[in-house]
């Protein structure tokens, strides 16, 4: 399996590509906005491709050729504005998942915000509200095809040092959790078919990453 890594120069994206490059059986392709970007990624034995999430979806097309599966891991950061918000958490990710579908790529993994219910959207500090519409507008595009997703909601990111433990589950009480696990996760998602078509909230705990993605219902 080769997967392309959107937003592969971010904090999980980067956690992501070193644990595919340790594995057998699969290879990562890392979208990048910047050839300067490249070394890390070759040095992890990833494939690399320069496409800015902001082009256009045929260019989002190219850049996914020959691969098998795509995560979307790219976010607009905290201290950008609302429109940078909307051109890369939704824009960027239905372009996505857009180009997933005319590249006849199945599989599809979300990494979207903790709760993108319209209840948290309500609820949301107004300087967070946006962030939160654009997740939930997105999640609802990708349910609404055909595609082999899985939607992965984190907790609170924190640098941590990953402990491959989490809690795992539809609903989950809210707390934090190391990007590192999260990478780990997504990867124990592409090798478990058991999690396409589920969404579930991920944050530390004490069951292993294997057997609480086996586990999931």
């Amino acid at each position: 399996m080769k997967v392309l890594v959107v937003g592969a120069n971010g904090q999980i994206g980067k956690h992501l590509i070193t644990y595919i490059g340790e594995e057998e059986g699969i290879r990562a392709k890392a979208m990048i906005r910047d050839e300067k970007q490249a070394e890390f990624f070759k040095e992890n034995h990833a494939e690399v491709v320069v496409c800015d999430l902001e082009d256009d979806i045929p260019a989002i097309v190219k850049a996914a050729e020959g691969c098998d599966a795509i995560v979307f891991t790219a976010g607009s950061g905290p201290h950008t504005g609302k429109d940078k918000t909307l051109m890369i958490d939704l824009d960027g990710a239905v372009k996505t998942i857009e180009a997933a579908k005319r590249a006849g790529i199945k599989r599809y993994v979300m990494i979207s915000s903790f709760d993108t219910t319209r209840e948290a959207i309500q609820e949301a500090p107004e300087s967070f509200a946006p962030y939160v519409v654009a997740k939930h507008y997105a999640d609802e595009w990708l349910r609404a095809t055909d595609l082999d997703y899985t939607i992965i909601h984190p907790g609170a990111l924190t640098n941590d040092e990953p402990t491959g433990n989490v809690e795992l589950a539809e609903t989950v009480g809210r707390n934090d959790v190391p990007r590192a696990d999260i990478a780990k996760v997504i990867l124990a998602t592409l090798q478990n078919d058991s999690t396409i078509g589920k969404a579930f909230q991920i944050v530390k705990g004490t069951e292993a990453i294997e057997e609480a993605i086996e586990n999931i219902t």
